[in-house]
């Protein structure tokens, strides 16, 4: 069957995290949203494992549902580890996802881990741990356990980021590095930028949305015909065949780290003049945060400029998140009410948000949504939006319409 995966998101129990990502919560947006199979995120966090086990039953192989629910989402035992630690005579700061097939390996998995770090003081727990030990922990607990680097060009914190990462999965992993079947795009890369990366060929290129909040669930997400099973998911990642059909996506200009940047004096700066400037802000004289595009470049085949595109190349969809639509069609704030009541009847009369970004024709948009909304989708269907790029922690800015392009929609409001 075809459905939706968002296999990366964060529990309340992690910082900088809504205290309204609760199960419940979550199982309620994944339907608003059209996702079918949601991470639980955050395992590892003793009080959130405790909910997982206390709240969800099991469902397909692998698969968990929410007791006592007519919910048709399922759950997948996912979370995210910070491992910090030295190699090769640098600091290394990298992000993992972890994925365990059963309650019983999650739990394996926890007390190995809480013999090295404090497992309650984040849901994404920082442990001074080497990458490649990680991975045997997973592999010891159960050979279907799965680890996934995260956001992988973040400048601080991706396994190939310009602040502590490496330049291969070879060189974090060493013998161990093809049983890494799959990397995270991250909101600042998306697969054509991946595409340029020849010791990336062989690995699936996800994208999930790193979810803080419920609103955001979905914001990047991998698109899978399969069986939808543990198993069937982590297989059609590992062969790379017509199972994964591919992912939704930023564009990625919008995301915080695209560009590169020194963000204290309001510079950013495209890959070309960080070169030129000699990898320092011309004005304060301190190094820029170098950005994901610019690390790309770096590591990028000579032969394989931007917008190459390989034979077995995976379908994407880039998205403008669809309440960020609303709001700059109506000229408000993305969390003002007028733009969550047109989210609900939108949602209500259309399906879920997904399935109108995606498969919603375009007399049905235009007979069911305030017509600059309309155009907002279909002009995101066709990539014709203009952005400032991210850089240095500041997400990018898009924009979709001038002001009197929406006044112009606005005023045909009274026509319909």
């Amino acid at each position: 069957m075809r459905f939706i995966a968002d296999i990366e998101i964060h529990s309340k129990y992690a910082r900088a995290v809504s205290p309204q990502m609760v199960l419940e919560n979550l199982a309620s947006w994944a339907d608003k949203k059209g996702i079918q199979v949601l991470g639980t995120g955050d395992f590892t966090h003793p009080l959130w494992f405790k909910d997982i086990k206390e709240k969800l039953e099991p469902a397909e192989p692998g698969l968990y549902r929410l007791k006592n629910s007519d919910y048709k989402m399922r759950f997948v035992l996912s979370g995210e580890i910070s491992c910090v630690y030295t190699k090769n005579g640098r600091g290394r700061r990298v992000h993992h996802l972890v994925y365990a097939p059963s309650i019983e390996v999650a739990e394996k998995i926890n007390t190995q881990l809480g013999w090295l770090g404090n497992l309650k003081s984040d849901g994404r727990p920082i442990i001074g741990l080497d990458s490649k030990e990680l991975l045997k922990i997973l592999l010891n607990a159960s050979p279907e356990s799965v680890l996934i680097p995260a956001h992988v060009w973040t400048p601080w914190f991706g396994v190939f980021g310009s602040k502590s990462g490496f330049n291969s999965l070879g060189e974090c992993f060493d013998e161990l590095e093809p049983q890494i079947f799959a990397i995270e795009t991250g909101l600042s890369s998306d697969p054509p930028m991946n595409w340029r990366i020849p010791f990336l060929d062989k690995k699936a290129i996800m994208s999930s949305s790193d979810s803080h909040s419920l609103h955001r669930l979905g914001r990047e997400a991998s698109i899978f015909n399969t069986e939808m099973s543990y198993r069937g998911i982590m297989d059609a990642l590992k062969t790379r065949g017509p199972e994964f059909e591919g992912t939704i996506e930023f564009f990625p200009e919008e995301g915080k780290y695209h560009y590169d940047g020194h963000l204290a004096c309001g510079v950013r700066l495209t890959p070309e003049e960080t070169k030129k400037n000699k990898g320092l802000c011309p004005s304060c004289g301190r190094p820029v945060t170098v950005g994901v595009a610019a690390r790309i470049d770096e590591l990028a085949a000579l032969d394989r400029p931007a917008g190459f595109r390989p034979g077995w190349a995976k379908t994407y969809h880039s998205f403008v998140p669809f309440d960020e639509i609303i709001a700059e069609a109506l000229g408000v704030g993305v969390q003002s009410r007028a733009v969550w009541k047109e989210y609900e009847a939108a949602v209500k009369n259309l399906g879920s948000e997904l399935n109108l970004m995606i498969n919603v024709s375009e007399s049905d948009l235009k007979s069911n949504l305030p017509p600059a909304v309309a155009e907002g989708v279909l002009r995101m269907r066709q990539g014709k939006v203009r952005i400032e790029p991210g850089y240095d922690g500041e997400y990018g800015k898009i924009k979709i319409f001038d002001d009197a392009e929406r006044e112009s929609l606005a005023s045909q409001k009274s026509l319909f």
